[in-house]
């Protein structure tokens, strides 16, 4: 029966699975591992575990070996060579005049080749600056285009809740976020105040929508007559953490009751 590690190659990346073989590893160890693009420096997130290879339909990657410190000194190098090569793409790109907003650049353990990642509202032409890059420093390129969340989630930074921002802190890929969720949730629809960094909604609003919408299920409608122990009147608001709801009775005067406070109709059958 072989073991598998999972392994991350950056700090709020995807999680992988590779094959660890005979090593002994603990979480936070750096190792060396194979992947399609050649040999790669990942961080162990967790211990490996048993895993039954007969009834697993994927091929895992292997462990290479334990990081030493000519791979630190070469993970180094591989910054020094991004900050570089970062700083000339800016350059031409401003030489060029291409509508596109590099935030990016990552290099391949083995330094052979660099995927410059940049944001754009259309299509770039970027042919003439790729060739440029290749003549500049003599290894393989890949111009990638990404959206505002990915770029969020790769630069990081702090939201307006004052900690690191979730996608990058630890959130491994994103979910669909949509106004409904901030309207189940009962906030503000003013965009700069549940909107994130990116620009896109925030996406915390995930995190308490099932228990609104649980929450929420026991409430009468918005715009529902009822009876309630101090009269008859219309729903017009919900405070769903408070578990109370706003009245607007015959009289169009205000009130705000608990749930317990509706007549059920035994209640208004007796009354």
């Amino acid at each position: 029966m072989k073991k598998i590690v999972k392994v991350r190659f950056k700090p709020a990346g995807k999680v992988y699975d590779f094959e660890s073989g005979a090593f002994v590893l603990n979480p936070g160890d750096h190792i060396i591992v194979e992947t399609e693009q050649g040999l790669a420096f990942g961080t162990v997130v967790a211990p490996p575990a048993a895993y039954d290879d007969e009834s697993s339909e994927k091929i895992l990657k292997k462990v290479f070996r334990l990081a030493n410190e000519n791979d630190l000194e070469q993970l180094k190098k591989n910054h020094e060579t991004e900050k570089h090569a970062y700083a000339f793409c800016l350059e031409c790109i401003k030489e060029l005049e291409l509508k596109m907003n590099l935030f990016a650049v990552e290099s391949t353990f083995d330094a052979s080749k660099m995927t410059f990642f940049f944001t754009s509202e259309g299509r770039v032409d970027f042919r003439q600056l790729v060739k440029i890059l290749v003549r500049e420093l003599n290894v393989r390129i890949e111009m990638r285009q990404v959206g505002i969340r990915n770029q969020a989630k790769m630069c990081g930074g702090i939201g307006r809740c004052g900690r690191e921002l979730c996608c990058a802190s630890f959130m491994e890929k994103f979910e669909p976020v949509s106004i409904r969720m901030a309207k189940e949730q009962g906030l503000s629809l003013n965009p700069t105040k549940i909107s994130g960094q990116c620009g896109r909604l925030m996406c915390c609003l995930i995190y308490e929508n099932t228990t609104y919408q649980e929450l929420r299920s026991k409430f009468p409608k918005i715009g529902k007559n009822l009876e309630t122990r101090r009269g008859k009147g219309k729903v017009i608001r919900h405070n769903v953490i408070g578990d109370r709801i706003a009245i607007q009775l015959d009289d169009d005067s205000e009130i705000e009751i608990g749930l317990n406070e509706i007549l059920t109709q035994e209640e208004q059958a007796e009354k």
